[in-house]
């Protein structure tokens, strides 16, 4: 099978998320990689051909952004799939039955979903607890514990895990380390360099950036670890097309810059709602009052523009008011793109978990979630305070 190993070479991270595993395209010299919008390719023998045979295994539009996806976040190998479920899917089908999983309860309802629904009557048992403090992580493992699984910031609570101490933990016990680096993205954390084993994007969102594609993504740096991965990807086959592979390439072009935005909105609006009157609690990592503010100036370089709040006497009404009366932010699903969005996760992201579950992690029905985007900050103030009222 064609293996996908990234160019090695020292660039700063803004210059790798142009040029970071890239080359001109061979044929002609193209700056962008083609779309090579093929199934097959021809071969001169059986067995005779460039790299290239059948596009579920292989094709060159998706192997430049696999070697992007490696790039940016300083791994050897990247995978990138049809989805960021098909990517976590992927990672759950290195188990067997009888394994355990450790994984944050604070976290996506699609993949709460996925582990609950579809893997636990194959024989994975999986087990969701707060890791706000890392230690509490080691009480679960046993000996049949093969993967914890992290997200860090958390969806939607904005909590913060420590990725390096998870490491330690993971290697100690000789368990996988898996972390969900979405909200984060690779301008802001990059686990493999404190220690993850697997680092996974649903690169629908801040690496895509624009909103019109969907697409997962696994990074390693154990090449046998890749090349078990590489044989689930193209066993099962939940591939991302060559179209959206050009879209996640030209969208990572711009990650940095967009980031920079993402982060500078973010703790304007995060600022905005924890000073208004109508508000209870806001989430972000960026305050000094996070419970682990201190980690996440340790392993982020900012704190993003993912922002969740809740409404003084958490009152679903008054929640659904304001999302309904947003008029700069789009209320729908998703995060990440360049436009501001927002989401009521009790209802929408995470309504797959049930409600006594998902309030003990504090998705109560007031609770809110904007993903910031990158227009201007005035506008996008007074887009809330003319929701809010």
């Amino acid at each position: 099978m064609f293996q996908k190993k990234t160019h090695k070479r020292h660039m700063k991270f803004n210059t790798k998320t142009i040029h970071g595993g890239q080359k001109p395209d061979a044929a002609y010299g193209s700056v962008m990689p083609p779309i090579y919008q093929t199934s097959t390719y021809a071969q001169s023998t059986p067995g005779g051909h460039k790299g290239y045979e059948y596009s579920r295994s292989a094709n060159p539009t998706r192997t430049a952004l696999e070697n992007s996806f490696a790039s940016i976040e300083n791994g050897n190998f990247g995978l990138a799939f049809g989805s960021g479920l098909a990517a976590i899917d992927a990672v759950i089908k290195l188990l067997e039955p009888g394994d355990e999983v450790i994984s944050t309860n604070d976290l996506y309802g699609g993949t709460y979903r996925l582990f609950t629904s579809i893997f636990e009557k194959f024989g994975i048992k999986f087990h969701f607890i707060g890791m706000g403090n890392a230690s509490n992580i080691e009480n679960y493992i046993t000996n049949n514990t093969k993967l914890i699984w992290v997200e860090t910031p958390t969806n939607p609570m904005l909590n913060i895990i420590d990725i390096k101490r998870t490491a330690a933990m993971a290697k100690k016990h000789n368990v996988l380390l898996a972390v969900d680096n979405t909200f984060a993205t690779p301008y802001l954390q990059q686990p493999l360099n404190l220690g993850a084993d697997i680092v996974m994007h649903s690169a629908t969102k801040y690496l895509g950036g624009h909103s019109d594609l969907v697409m997962g993504a696994l990074i390693v740096k154990d090449k046998e670890l890749a090349d078990r991965l590489y044989f689930i990807q193209n066993a099962s086959g939940a591939v991302c097309g060559p179209q959206d592979s050009f879209l996640a390439l030209r969208g990572i072009k711009t990650l940095h810059v967009r980031m920079q935005r993402h982060c500078e909105n973010g703790r304007v609006v995060a600022t905005y709602l924890a000073n208004h009157p109508k508000i209870e609690n806001v989430y972000w990592p960026g305050f000094e009052s996070h419970p682990n503010h201190t980690i996440a100036k340790e392993q982020m370089s900012d704190f993003g523009g993912m922002v969740s709040f809740t409404t003084k006497g958490n009152n679903y009404k008054d929640a659904i008011k304001i999302v309904e009366n947003l008029k700069v932010f789009t209320l729908a699903e998703s995060l990440g793109g360049v436009e501001s969005l927002a989401g009521h996760p009790a209802s929408m992201t995470h309504a797959s978990i049930p409600k006594e579950e998902r309030e003990k992690t504090g998705v109560v029905n007031s609770l809110i979630r904007l993903s910031v985007g990158i227009e201007d900050e005035e506008d996008l103030i007074a887009d809330l305070k003319q929701a809010i009222g």
